[in-house]
């Protein structure tokens, strides 16, 4: 049983089970088992971006999340899958010289309030230390930590929690 809700059996020979988001199929076949194993997850999907739509939503709206910033959980250690994104954030900026951003992290609504603050501040500001680090006058950049207060989608499901965790480049004046 081990904790495994039986959805299917064919014969003792033939179970399909699940626990969870994990899906069980065992099958006994010619002296030996077969045992597959599915675990649903939502699908992971990222557009990516380049300078020239960031600049397009900036100069419409004023403001464009950036969701291919990537840090380990927890912190503001900033994963090197995040490279191309911030790469084209450094294209954008040295195309257009006098522009200013508010680089503005955001958190979902898992954890304390404070710490969720602290970490988006935090990762704020290491967006804008790379970004220095690569050319980036520190004058034209601020950072700014919002934590939880400012959800796109709703913090109850997966989807809406990930879209919350986001980067925000804001124009600035």
């Amino acid at each position: 049983a081990a904790g495994l809700t039986v959805v299917y059996e064919a014969s003792a020979d033939t179970i399909t089970a699940r626990k969870g988001e994990t899906w069980f199929f065992f099958e006994f076949y010619d002296n030996s088992y077969n045992q597959h194993i599915v675990v649903v997850k939502p699908m992971d999907q990222e557009v990516t971006v380049d300078a020239t739509q960031l600049k397009s939503e900036l100069e419409t709206s004023g403001h464009v999340a950036v969701y291919g910033i990537h840090f380990d959980t927890g912190t503001a250690t900033i994963l090197p899958d995040s490279e191309p994104t911030l790469n084209q954030i450094v294209a954008l900026l040295e195309a257009q010289p006098d522009l200013k951003l508010s680089i503005e992290g955001h958190t979902d609504s898992q954890g304390a309030k404070a710490s969720n603050k602290t970490l988006s501040e935090k990762r704020a500001q290491g967006v804008v230390d790379w970004l220095t680090a690569h050319g980036i006058a520190r004058a034209r950049l601020a950072a700014a930590g919002f934590g939880d207060t400012k959800p796109v989608a709703d913090n109850g499901t997966d989807e809406g929690r990930a879209k919350n965790r986001r980067v925000e480049l804001v124009k600035q004046t």
